[in-house]
């Protein structure tokens, strides 16, 4: 059973998902919230969801900003981004605060599902006109043919990071230690003259490494 939370300020959209969700025979809402700090009011261990679908534009706090908060606390939730927003800036700031998905609010509940399972089962997914904003950044970048000061192993990390993958995500599929990944980490933030993952991840996916 798959546990979700929502964090969507619009009851219409906030209950309708809490109750497709319910519906299904693999997914259960255990949370539907209209803020990041009522969110938060009832966040904990033992209520931790193993996905959240989390809007951007909040009342109080963001949610790119509550991201943040949850990823550092809690590694082992999945977040999408549920938004409206399909501007550059939006997706490529959600991707660096650690969204492992980024699904726009016309998204199909059939499709929302898919999403969710494919999350949860360790993949990311975006909705199509996001992901092709993204190939479009990546391929502009390409053409720059920039060498990559990275070595193989490097550049499997790096892309572990964008999609949004948790350091413990990295070290199962590398069959590695987490310290590894960290040690990793720390030697691509110094060739690349980075001090945080949003840069690395801006760097990747704009063809500079």
């Amino acid at each position: 059973m798959i546990n979700v939370a929502i964090v969507e300020d619009d009851d219409v959209i906030r209950e309708g998902v809490k109750e497709y969700l319910d519906s299904q025979e693999n997914m259960v809402c255990t949370a539907a919230k209209s803020s990041v700090e009522h969110f938060f009011a009832i966040l904990n261990e033992e209520t931790l969801p193993d996905v959240i679908l989390m809007d951007i534009g909040l009342p109080g706090m963001s949610g790119i900003s509550g991201m943040k908060l949850i990823t550092e606390k809690y590694t082992g939730v999945s977040i999408i981004m549920f938004t409206v927003y399909i501007d550059s800036h939006k997706i490529f700031e959600s991707l660096c605060a650690g969204a492992s998905g980024y699904l726009l609010k016309n998204t199909s509940f059939p499709d929302m599902k898919q999403a969710i399972e494919t999350i949860h089962a360790g993949g990311s997914m975006m909705s199509p006109p996001i992901a092709r904003k993204v190939m479009e950044h990546f391929h502009t970048g390409r053409k720059k043919q920039v060498t990559s000061p990275l070595t193989d192993k490097e550049k499997e990390i790096v892309q572990g990071l964008v999609d949004g993958l948790s350091y413990k995500m990295i070290a199962n599929s590398s069959s590695i230690s987490i310290e590894t990944v960290r040690s990793h980490i720390k030697n691509i933030y110094k060739k690349l003259h980075v001090h945080c993952k949003a840069d690395v991840i801006r760097k990747s996916l704009t063809g500079e490494i």
